[in-house]
């Protein structure tokens, strides 16, 4: 038997589209991360890109399990003495809902450039609407 390797050339990228409303945060989370990098098909090759693109909408409803509004942080540092900002979730939340998916996910993939790649391929939105319906995005698979 032989292993086939995914080659760039002949991998195809298909296109989600998931609604994050009343979706808990790290459980989504771990979902999308798995089907940027690609590990939901069977075809994964760990340094190929076999990831599909995923846009997220409803980002400013997705749930917070626990006392996390108020106890989970953010930290924002600007390179400059005293220059460590920190917010609640609840306050990120509120001004930019779409970063708190989008740092949960970046925090799951590896440390590499292909991740860096592979996270390229992520759109968030904090409504309803996005601007990707010429790619006809498919439901965001359930089993994965």
């Amino acid at each position: 038997m032989s292993t086939t390797i995914a080659r760039p050339a002949t991998v195809q990228h298909h296109w989600f589209v998931i609604d994050a409303e009343n979706e808990v945060l790290g459980r989504l989370a771990t979902r999308i991360a798995t089907v940027l990098r690609g590990k939901h098909k069977p075809s994964f090759t760990s340094h190929v890109d076999c990831g599909d693109f995923v846009v997220v909408v409803n980002a400013d409803k997705i749930r917070l399990t626990g006392k996390k509004l108020d106890s989970k942080r953010y930290h924002h540092y600007s390179g400059y003495p005293g220059g460590l900002r920190s917010r609640t979730a609840r306050e990120v939340l509120a001004t930019h809902p779409e970063r708190v998916l989008e740092s949960a996910v970046r925090r799951m993939l590896p440390k590499n450039r292909l991740s860096r790649q592979v996270f390229k391929k992520l759109k968030v939105y904090a409504g309803a609407e996005h601007p990707h319906e010429a790619q006809a995005p498919l439901t965001f698979p359930s089993h994965v």
